[in-house]
C-alpha cells in the first residue's frame, strides 16, 4: 500500500461563513440555544446558522464542536503511543486503534524510521493499561509508550482565509 497525500479542494466561504468560524473557534456560546445566540451576533437566523454549520461540517471545515475537558481534573491521565506498522497492515491496525473512544489524534508519520502510527489515550490508568494490552493482543506490535509528564496548553486561533 502506497500512501499518497490527500489533495483537498478549498471550500467556497463567504463573509458570514468566515465570521461564524471565527466566533465558534474563540468561544462557543454556552446557552440553551447556542445557534440562536450565534445568529444574533452575526445578524442571521438560528436556522441559517445551523444550516451553515452543518454544511461546513459536511465539507470537513468543522471537524467537531464540543468541549475540551481537563482530563486530569477528572482523575484521568494520558499517554502518547507509537506503533511500528507496515504499509500492508496500516488499515487493519488503524481500525483496531480507532475502535476505542478513549483514543484521539491517531495519525501516520510516514517519514519516521520505525514507529510511524501515533495516537493519544486519555483515560484512567487502569483503562489505559487495558487498552494497551488489548491493542498488543490484537496487533502483536511493539508499543512505544510516552506518559504525559507535564501539560503545556496553548491557545490556538486559526486565521480564516479570504
Amino acid at each position: 500500500m502506497k500512501l499518497e497525500p490527500i489533495e483537498e479542494e478549498r471550500p467556497d466561504l463567504d463573509e458570514l461563513d468566515r465570521k461564524l468560524l471565527a466566533i465558534v473557534q474563540e468561544e462557543f456560546p454556552l446557552t440553551s440555544r447556542p445557534f440562536l445566540t450565534l445568529g444574533e451576533i452575526l445578524g442571521a437566523s438560528e436556522d441559517e446558522v445551523i444550516s451553515r454549520a452543518k454544511r461546513l461540517k459536511n465539507e470537513g471545515v468543522i471537524r467537531r464542536i464540543g468541549p475540551i475537558l481537563d482530563m486530569r481534573r477528572l482523575g484521568c491521565s494520558g499517554v502518547l503511543v507509537a506503533l511500528p506498522v507496515s504499509d500492508e497492515r496500516m488499515d487493519e491496525v488503524a481500525d483496531v486503534v480507532n475502535g476505542y473512544q478513549e483514543i484521539s489524534h491517531n495519525y501516520l508519520r510516514p517519514n519516521e524510521t520505525e514507529y510511524n502510527m501515533w495516537f493519544t489515550i486519555s483515560a484512567s490508568q487502569k483503562r489505559i493499561d487495558e487498552i494497551l494490552s488489548e491493542i498488543k493482543d490484537k496487533t502483536g506490535l511493539d508499543q512505544l509508550i510516552l506518559p504525559t509528564k507535564r501539560i503545556f496548553k496553548i491557545g490556538v486561533r486559526f486565521e480564516i482565509p479570504e
